[in-house]
């Protein structure tokens, strides 16, 4: 076979070539995905110590998916494509960072930011892979497949846990309120309607108990 430099074939994996420059991309992203623990979220760990990170978010609520996908509404869907949605849809917080889902001021510039970062980190990958990534964080963005409006019921529903399980200590530094609480979620009930009574009880509760502002 003719040499070609970074296409050329090097070994076979199950009977399929592999070429030494599609794994050699593969590496490079998985080296720039290490990134993503680097960027904090608003959200603080349940124990209170400290900001959690975008790695650790995207994990809790891949193994959310497992335990809670019962509890979507529509019952003909494919875990294991929520559960890609959910590892990969915070990839771009690498370079376009943790948006504070109440900051109406940087979530007006949030589409244009992701946007940018998504066709940079995506692109690391082999042509196939970085469309399939990116049509998977697309698809979680419009909400518009079962898929994809139980992935962002899970990513709406774990910060509403740790807010509530720390006190709202978020929650009240920025003196959220409950109606904000609430239209920043009511999708929710479209999606995984048990859910959603849950959250109206946690925050019910945290009206309650001063977490947030009535």
């Amino acid at each position: 076979m003719e040499q070609k430099s970074v296409l050329e074939w090097e070994e076979k994996e199950k009977g399929q070539p592999v070429a030494r420059d599609r794994l050699e991309r593969q590496i490079d992203f998985v080296i720039e995905i290490d990134k993503l623990k680097e960027v904090l979220r608003q959200t603080i760990l349940m124990d209170g110590s400290r900001q959690e990170n975008s790695a650790e978010h995207s994990w809790h609520l891949a193994v959310m998916a497992l335990l809670l996908s019962e509890y979507a509404m529509e019952k003909d869907f494919d875990l294991l494509r929520v559960i890609k949605m959910l590892l990969i849809h915070d990839i771009v917080e690498i370079d376009a960072g943790d948006t504070y889902c109440y900051d109406d001021v940087e979530v007006a510039k949030q589409a244009a930011r992701e946007k940018r970062a998504s066709e940079r980190i995506f692109s690391i990958l082999p042509p196939d892979q970085a469309e399939a990534f990116r049509s998977l964080r697309e698809e979680f963005e419009d909400r518009k497949t079962p898929e994809s409006r139980f992935a962002n019921a899970l990513d709406c529903f774990q910060p509403i846990l740790h807010n509530y399980g720390t006190d709202g200590k978020i929650w009240k530094k920025h003196q959220i309120r409950r109606d904000q609480v609430l239209a920043r979620n009511e999708h929710i009930q479209y999606s995984a309607p048990v859910i959603w009574k849950h959250i109206v009880k946690f925050i019910d509760d945290a009206v309650q108990k001063g977490m947030l502002v009535k």
